[in-house]
């Protein structure tokens, strides 16, 4: 499975239901790995994201769904990014095109 970091933001929605049911983000959680993702690791953040998720999902489709259905519902925005193993990158880097 793939990678990914999701990257989220809460909308005024999304902070004024999180200051009612904390437990909130765990209803999420569920939500997201009934869709077939695993959440490795979650982070709450101080920036311009409200968290960091870390999670592994069978294709970037599945990923991508995710993302949309978490930022449907109206609480959050995401921004999710790939993340290639440094192992498989350097590995990547050290293979030589095929000639034309």
């Amino acid at each position: 499975m793939a990678v990914y970091l999701m990257l989220t933001t809460l909308t005024g929605e999304g902070r004024r239901k999180i200051e009612e049911y904390p437990e909130w983000l765990k209803e999420l959680n569920k939500e997201v790995e009934y869709l077939g993702v695993k959440i490795i690791a979650q982070y709450g953040l101080l920036g311009p994201y409200d968290f960091v998720n870390i999670i592994e999902a069978p294709s970037d489709e599945v990923a991508a769904k995710v993302a949309i259905h978490l930022s449907a519902r109206g609480g959050l925005q995401t921004l999710t990014l790939t993340a290639i193993p440094l192992e498989s990158l350097i590995s990547t880097l050290k293979k030589k095109p095929e000639p034309l």
